[in-house]
């Protein structure tokens, strides 16, 4: 397989970790979504830049933000709808701060 491909990122989300309060910690679980993943889904969802601008601030093709966006999308839907903690943090990210 093919190394990634670094993505750039405009801002480092920190420690976040949303998780639901209907549901003892011990019995929650949860999805991480990786750094790029969250700068593509802040800048589609958003900010409402379209897959080619997207993937000209990520430096990556716009076919790999199409393919970022499904797989974050799908962790969100399954963390809301299956009552699941979402993690943000690691990918193959550089940060332009």
């Amino acid at each position: 397989m093919r190394p990634k491909k670094t993505r750039w990122i405009e801002c480092k989300p920190g420690e976040r970790c949303f998780r639901p309060k209907c549901k003892p910690v011990k019995q929650l679980e949860g999805v991480t979504v990786s750094l790029d993943e969250f700068e593509a889904i802040r800048l589609a969802d958003l900010e409402g830049l379209t897959q080619e601008q997207i993937a000209k601030k990520m430096k990556v093709h716009r076919s790999t933000v199409a393919r970022i966006l499904q797989s974050a999308h799908l962790k969100v839907a399954d963390a809301l709808v299956n009552i699941k903690a979402i993690k943000i943090e690691g990918g193959c990210c550089k940060s332009e701060e």
